[in-house]
């Protein structure tokens, strides 16, 4: 009987890794188990994890110790930061979210080598740096270091798991659908008319369910050493503006126009994030030949059959989008 490879997962109880947790969960555990990480094992979404059988372990990736000891005997890991996470201004004004990313994947590659992991896939993204250089039309963030920095961090992190010779694919993703939950859904205009605000212009922007991101993970794990030192682009679509519009128009029964906005004005709008916010749309718009072209959707289909388009999601996801 062959023996079972286990994946530990960080980020377990997470919209990313907690799609793949469910992904091995699926596969009835016959070539994969899999150990959920998390740094609270009593939460309630933990023990749902516990409940459909997986191994639910305690980590922090603050904390390299424990990290380390969660990854041993272990055949791969998922690894992922989250930027966006809660912090108290204590914390914010000990380092910035883009040092704790750096140093949380740090981390995150330094206990992958020591515990002898043989497959890692590290969630990132493009350093968007490179495509801007000193472009002073876009600001620059975290005392200049950055333009995006939750792009830049994780791209820049790519080079730790190298330089600590993990054997690594490193998954690029991209703008989730489940942001027209979240803030970017259509609102009225003066008209009374649904109205989809994006800074995109008339240029592609791809997009992916955060679910498809742990599924495609999954199909990555189960092509063995084949991705390893490799990079992968995954989406689930390339759409317009338009398109987006057209589809949500579709989901949500009523007409839904789109209306492009400068990068200028999303940058003023004034919600917490807005300038990183603008300058990310800005990378997309302008990178966007590039960037879709990098995604190829054959490819994620082949590695996730489940992979959803935006009319797929749209449709089951409608009721939680606000108009």
């Amino acid at each position: 009987m062959t023996e079972q490879k286990l994946i530990a997962v960080v980020g377990a109880t997470g919209s990313q890794g907690g799609g793949l947790v469910r992904a091995i969960l699926a596969d009835g555990g016959r070539e994969y188990g899999v150990r959920a990480l998390t740094r609270d094992p009593e939460s309630a979404s933990a023990r749902a994890l516990a409940e459909a059988g997986a191994e639910v372990v305690a980590a922090d990736l603050d904390d390299e110790a424990s990290v380390r000891k969660a990854f041993e005997g272990a055949y791969g890991a998922f690894v992922v930061t989250n930027y966006w996470a809660p912090m108290t201004p204590e914390q914010e004004a000990a380092r910035s979210r883009a040092e704790m990313e750096l140093e949380q994947a740090g981390n995150a590659a330094r206990a992958a080598r020591d515990a002898g992991l043989r497959h890692v896939i590290w969630s990132t993204l493009e350093d968007t740096r490179r495509h801007f250089g000193d472009d002073d039309r876009v600001p620059s963030l975290d005392d200049g270091r950055f333009k995006v920095p939750h792009f830049d961090a994780k791209g820049e992190a790519n080079e730790l798991f190298t330089q600590y010779g993990v054997p690594t694919t490193f998954l690029q993703t991209t703008f989730f659908y489940e942001a027209f939950t979240m803030g970017i859904w259509p609102t009225r205009n003066a008209d009374g008319v649904l109205e989809l605000t994006l800074p995109m212009n008339e240029e592609p922007l791809s997009g992916i369910a955060s679910e498809d991101i742990g599924r495609t993970a999954y199909g990555i794990f189960k092509r063995g050493s084949e991705f390893v030192g490799r990079t992968v682009s995954i989406a689930g679509d390339h759409l317009t503006g338009k398109e987006y519009a057209a589809v949500l128009a579709e989901a949500l029964g009523e007409p839904v126009v789109y209306r492009p906005y400068s990068w200028d004005e999303f940058r003023q709008s004034g919600f917490p994030g807005a300038v990183e916010t603008g300058n990310m749309f800005q990378f997309y718009a302008e990178d966007s030949e590039r960037f879709t072209g990098d995604r190829d959707l054959k490819l994620v289909r082949e590695l996730n059959p489940e992979l959803l388009s935006f009319k797929e999601w749209a449709e089951a996801n409608k009721g939680r989008i606000s108009r």
